[in-house]
């Protein structure tokens, strides 16, 4: 036997791949429907449940979705009572199906399990991979997806469809879908699909009209056909003259290019804005805050500041296609008016602010003052030496002003107690403590050096022997009596109940004291029944007696 080149086996194949050998034409459907937008097609060819899969794809659609007695329907009249498995488009997911749940686990090749139907045949849990086939009696099987069924169902959705052709007198017509179906009895046709009327000699194509973007029939020379058939193809009315079919557009409507539809005199005008039809024509109208230029159709902004001078209080700016309002410095815009920004609003004041002329004046809440290093600042003030301290409950922190120490009492509240800075010697000479400070004075016979120490005077400080003093005075103290202690509440409950107590012991004393005075009665007196009972008294009785 004689081989073939090797080129020539290359060039074999690529010529069959050139002539569509590579992949296999699409069977044609045995038999198919339209339905509003949705078309089904049975196709009686044996294969496994991948291929029956594939093949609905070829074309755009996908194995059959049953999910409304409708679909049940349309697949009676497909089948045509043939025998046969059919598969559908449902296949399981999982590894074993769940009888319990409607679609028993399976899900639909769309992705989802959504349904209105089923119909079920008897079956029990089973497991592998299963796939679901329906028979003549439209009773739904599971079976393995690899075991080949007698064919499939497909399914193709489309946005949009053409309504059947009407017959005329002696008239014939024949419909060829997308996807390769052909007949004269389809309820409705998907975009693409053509029909060949005879004896007219009519190819009309369902397309999407440049007019009006909706579905109808047309063709691709331009007019309008017998108007008794689909009135024309004319989207207004179809009139003959001469024995010549012509399409007439309501008014304020011109016809398009393709001489059937009607489309507005606005549908392709150069309004930058607005198009106003005007009978078969139109006139061009601009929004607010532009005005139509010279060429009659674009639209220009008006500067509206410069068209009314006094539109804001104090600043125009204009804008594209209007205007803003806005303010001088130091003023800003409240409800459409341009007032005054408070001094405040920028004042960095720690605890109250209020404007004045030109600026703002700081201020502080009670216990504290402004601090004469910061006047925007406020400190704790402590008027009698001591104060309660300012504490951050976050970190378990207290602060005190400076001078002074907290001071933490028994029931859990911190004071600021002021430093006697005096016993720290600052002062060479005499030191007087004040709130949170100190002051150094000079003995007789020296002056200030600085705020701690003191020197000697000399004849060119030029001050007399009192070191500034407003006369002899006694030397002040280095330092100053204690401060008085205030008594903490629990003291004072303590003092009371002691004053008390020895309130009632000296009660009970003097009780005591004022009974031992009495003296009680030497006899007793006693109540008898009668005289002799009394000159009886008391008798003693011996033990004998005792019965």
């Amino acid at each position: 036997m004689r081989r073939l080149p090797l080129p020539l086996l290359l060039a074999g194949l690529v010529l069959g791949l050139g002539l569509g050998l590579g992949e296999p034409e699409p069977p044609a459907p045995s038999g198919a429907q339209c339905l509003e937008h949705d078309c089904f097609a049975v196709f009686w060819k044996p294969g496994p449940f991948a291929a029956a899969s594939a093949a609905c794809q070829r074309h755009g659609g996908h194995l059959m979705t049953v999910r409304s007695t409708v679909a049940e329907d349309a697949i009676g009249l497909l089948l045509r009572n043939r025998d046969g498995k059919l598969w559908l488009g449902l296949r399981l997911p999982t590894l074993c199906t769940e009888p319990a749940r409607r679609l028993r686990g399976f899900q639909w090749v769309t992705g989802d399990t959504r349904t209105d139907y089923d119909n079920w045949a008897p079956s029990g849990r089973r497991c592998g991979q299963l796939c679901v086939a329906v028979s003549r009696e439209l009773s739904w099987e599971e079976r393995s997806c690899e075991e080949p069924a007698d064919g499939f169902l497909c399914e193709y959705n489309y946005p949009d469809s053409c309504p059947r052709l009407p017959l005329a007198d002696g008239a014939s017509l024949a419909y060829r879908t997308p996807f390769g179906a052909t007949g004269g009895d389809f309820m409705a046709l998907p975009p693409g699909s053509t029909a060949v009327v005879s004896p007219m000699g009519l190819q009309l194509l369902c397309e999407a009209a440049a007019s009006s973007g909706r579905t109808r029939w047309g063709r691709s020379e331009p007019g309008a056909w017998q108007c008794l058939l689909a009135n024309g193809g004319c989207e207004g009315s179809c009139e003959e003259f001469g024995g010549a079919p012509r399409c007439v557009c309501p008014a304020g409507k011109k016809l398009g290019p393709d001489g059937r539809g009607c489309l507005s005199p606005c549908a392709s005008a150069p309004c930058d804005h607005h198009c106003v039809p005007d009978g078969e024509s139109f006139h061009c109208m601009c929004a607010e805050g532009y005005q139509l230029g010279p060429d009659g159709s674009s639209c220009q902004d008006v500067d509206d500041c410069v068209r009314v001078p006094e539109v804001c209080e104090q600043v125009c700016h204009n804008t594209e296609g209007g205007f803003e309002c806005r303010c001088h410095r130091g003023y800003e815009m409240v409800e459409g008016h341009c007032m005054p920004v408070p001094n405040c609003s920028t004042g960095p004041c720690d605890h109250i602010c209020e404007d004045v002329p030109g600026s703002y004046q700081c201020s502080c809440h009670n216990g504290y003052v402004v601090d004469p290093k910061n006047p925007t600042q406020c400190v704790r003030q402590c008027e009698d030496g001591r104060c309660l301290a300012e504490c951050d409950f976050s970190n378990l922190s207290c602060f005190c002003p400076e001078g002074f120490v907290t001071d933490h009492l028994p029931d859990g509240v911190t004071l600021c107690v002021d430093i006697d800075e005096c016993e720290n010697n600052y002062c060479e000479h005499n030191c007087t403590n004040t709130l949170g400070s100190y002051v150094c004075h000079c003995q007789p016979g020296y002056v200030p050096f600085d705020i701690n120490h003191c020197k000697p005077i000399s004849p060119d400080d030029n001050v007399d022997e009192y070191s500034g003093d407003s006369g002899p005075s006694p030397p002040i103290p280095s330092h100053i009596p204690p401060k008085a202690e205030h008594l903490h509440p629990g003291a004072l409950v303590g003092i009371t109940m002691g004053v008390l107590c020895t309130a009632l012991v000296l009660l009970a004393v003097g009780y005591h004291l004022a009974r031992k005075r009495c003296h009680p009665p030497s006899s007793m007196e006693y109540k008898y029944g009668s005289p002799r009972e009394k000159e009886m008294g008391l008798q003693q009785v011996s033990a004998s007696q005792k019965v």
